[in-house]
């Protein structure tokens, strides 16, 4: 019970200074974007897309600009999705919805800045929607550790008409 509990605390501290390094990041941007922007391309066509919901790790300053990106797709071509360092640099998840299901894939700090997302999968269907979350463990008030998000972005997904 001991050890799992200090395993927890030690997650949080590390996710709490890789958040804090993300904000020194932020601060010094020389580009003027105030958040991280996730991108994602296909078929011709760059969604570059700032924060739907954003917190500092510790949740004392959060805003909701509820940004959301949009591509059309289609079977023949994926999806390459593309992260930054600010994100990247971090523990990061992605979750992958689709008509049937969704998956969720977590990286670890530096592992992977780009990912290929094909648009139809077929056990759960076609592609709808591409979240990108940086996860952080809070206490709730009975002292209970949780996992939950303090940054997302997201990418819908628009299919043409046949």
């Amino acid at each position: 019970m001991k050890r799992g509990i200090a395993t927890l605390l030690t997650v949080a501290v590390v996710l709490a200074a890789a958040g804090a390094g993300v904000l020194a990041w932020l601060a010094v941007r020389p580009d003027g974007t105030l958040y991280p922007q996730i991108s994602a391309y296909t078929r011709g066509q760059l969604a570059r897309v700032g924060p739907f919901a954003y917190c500092d790790p510790r949740f004392e300053s959060c805003v909701r600009p509820e940004n959301v990106g949009e591509l059309t797709v289609d079977s023949a071509n994926v999806v390459q999705l593309s992260v930054p360092e600010a994100i990247g640099y971090a523990p990061w998840r992605l979750l992958v919805i689709r008509e049937g299901g969704f998956t969720e894939a977590i990286y670890r700090p530096k592992a992977r800045l780009a990912v290929t997302i094909p648009t139809v999968e077929p056990q759960q269907g076609k592609l709808e929607k591409i979240v990108v979350q940086l996860p952080t463990v809070v206490q709730d008030e009975t002292g209970e550790l949780h996992e939950t998000y303090h940054a997302e972005w997201t990418v819908e997904t628009h299919w043409p008409e046949q």
